[in-house]
C-alpha cells in the first residue's frame, strides 16, 4: 500500500545473484535524522580510527627504531668487538644493514651505528678482490691469460663495491661527529664512541685505496689521506695501541709531500707495532705493512709479517678487542698469500705464516741405516 516501501537487496550465493523483496514502514522524519546524525558520527569516528592507525604505527616503528639502535650499540658492537670470528662479522653485517639503517626513515639516522656497519661490509667485498686476486695470480703462473684477465675484472668489481660501502661509512662518519677537518675534535661519550671515531678514519681511508686499485670513481674526496692524518690528533695514541700515530705514518709514508719535517714514518710505526704486540691488539702491523708495499720494499715486508706471526705466538689477542686483532691478522695472511702465490702457485702453508720459500732450511740430523740393517 501507500504506507509500505518496496526494499530491493542483492545477495550472492553459489556464484548467482537472487532479487530478494520485503515490506517496510517508511521511516519517520525524527528517525530519519537521527539515523543520519549517527551516519555522520560514525564517518567521522571512522576517519579519526584510520589516521590514528598510522600516527600509532609511526610510534611504534620510531620506538622499535629506537631500541634496536640502542641495543645494537650498546650490545651487538661490543659482543661482536669480542668475538674472533670475521666470517660472522662479515655475515652480520651485510645482513643486516639494510634492516637497522632502514630505521632512519622513522627515526634519528643511526649515523654511527653505520659506520662500523660499512666497515665491516667494505672488508667483506675487499676480501673477495683478494681472492679475486689470488685467482689471478695463479692463472698468471698457468699461462692462462684470458682467466688472468676475467679474475682481475672481478677483482676491480669487488674492489668498486667496498669503495662504496667504505665511502658510506665515511660519510655517516661525518655526520655523526662532524668533518674532522672542522679544527676541532669531538666529544666522546665512552670508549666505544671514540674507537668508532676511529673505525670512521680507517674508512675514509679505505674508501680512497679501494677507488685507486678497482680503476673506478666515485666520488671519494683526494684529500681524504690528509684529514685522516689530522684527524688522528683527536685519538690517545697509548690508549689505542699505537694505532692512530701508525694510521698517521702510513699516510706520511704514501702520499708525497705529507711527511712533516724531521720526521720519520717507519721509525713511528716500527714504536707502534711495540705498543700493539705489547697490548695484544696488532693492528699497527697492517699498517706498517701496507707502507712497506708502497715503498716496494719486501724485505721491510717480510719482517712486519714475521713480526706479526711471533707476537700472535707469544701474546694472546685483548679479550675486549679480539675482533681487531683477528682482523689484524686476516690482512697479514692476506699479504703473505700474495707474496706466496706469486712466487710457489700457492698461499701460505698451514701454520707457517711469518716463514717464506726461500728460507733456508734447518739442517736435518739424518742416520745412515746401512751399518743396522
Amino acid at each position: 500500500g501507500s504506507e509500505q516501501m518496496l526494499r530491493t537487496t542483492k545477495t550472492q550465493k553459489s556464484g548467482r545473484y537472487y532479487v530478494m523483496t520485503s515490506f517496510q514502514k517508511p521511516a519517520s522524519p525524527a528517525h530519519r535524522g537521527n539515523t543520519r546524525f549517527r551516519g555522520a558520527m560514525a564517518a567521522v569516528l571512522a576517519s579519526v580510527v584510520l589516521s590514528g592507525c598510522g600516527v600509532v604505527n609511526n610510534m611504534i616503528y620510531k620506538t622499535t627504531g629506537d631500541v634496536m639502535q640502542g641495543f645494537s650499540r650498546n650490545h651487538t658492537v661490543p659482543y661482536l668487538l669480542e668475538s674472533d670470528d670475521l666470517a660472522m662479522g662479515c655475515a652480520m653485517s651485510e645482513a643486516t644493514a639494510p634492516l637497522l639503517m632502514s630505521f632512519g626513515r622513522v627515526t634519528s639516522e643511526p649515523d654511527q651505528l653505520a659506520v662500523m656497519l660499512y666497515l665491516s661490509a667494505g672488508g667483506c667485498a675487499e676480501e673477495q678482490a683478494r681472492e679475486h686476486e689470488l685467482d689471478g695470480l695463479a692463472a698468471l703462473r698457468a699461462m692462462d691469460a684470458e682467466e688472468a684477465e676475467d679474475a682481475m675484472i672481478r677483482q676491480k668489481r669487488a674492489l668498486s663495491l667496498a669503495a662504496k660501502r667504505y665511502h658510506r661509512g665515511w660519510k655517516h662518519h661525518n655526520a655523526f661527529y662532524g668533518k674532522p677537518d672542522a679544527g676541532e675534535c669531538p666529544g666522546f661519550d665512552d670508549d666505544l664512541g671514540e674507537f668508532i671515531y676511529m673505525a670512521g678514519l680507517l674508512s675514509g681511508l679505505q674508501a680512497l685505496n679501494a677507488e685507486i686499485q678497482s680503476t673506478s670513481s666515485i666520488g671519494v674526496p683526494k684529500n681524504i689521506g690528509s684529514t685522516v692524518s689530522r684527524a688522528t690528533r683527536c685519538l690517545e695514541n697509548d690508549k689505542w695501541w699505537g694505532a692512530p700515530m701508525a694510521l698517521r705514518a702510513t699516510v706520511w709514508a704514501m702520499i708525497p709531500g705529507a711527511l712533516p719535517e724531521g720526521e720519520d714514518p717507519f721509525e713511528r710505526l716500527e714504536i707502534a707495532d711495540a705498543q700493539g704486540e705489547e697490548a695484544g691488539v696488532r693492528i699497527s702491523h697492517v699498517f706498517h705493512a701496507i707502507a712497506a708495499q708502497n715503498e716496494g720494499d719486501e724485505e721491510r715486508l717480510r719482517d712486519v709479517i714475521r713480526s706479526h706471526a711471533q707476537a700472535i705466538e707469544e701474546t694472546p689477542a685483548n679479550e675486549e678487542w679480539a675482533f681487531v686483532d683477528a682482523m689484524a691478522t686476516d690482512m697479514i695472511v692476506a699479504i703473505s698469500d700474495r707474496l706466496w702465490m706469486e712466487n710457489t702457485g700457492h698461499r701460505t702453508p698451514m701454520g707457517q705464516l711469518g716463514t717464506f720459500w726461500d728460507d733456508e732450511k734447518e739442517a736435518v740430523e739424518t742416520m745412515d741405516l746401512d751399518d743396522l740393517l
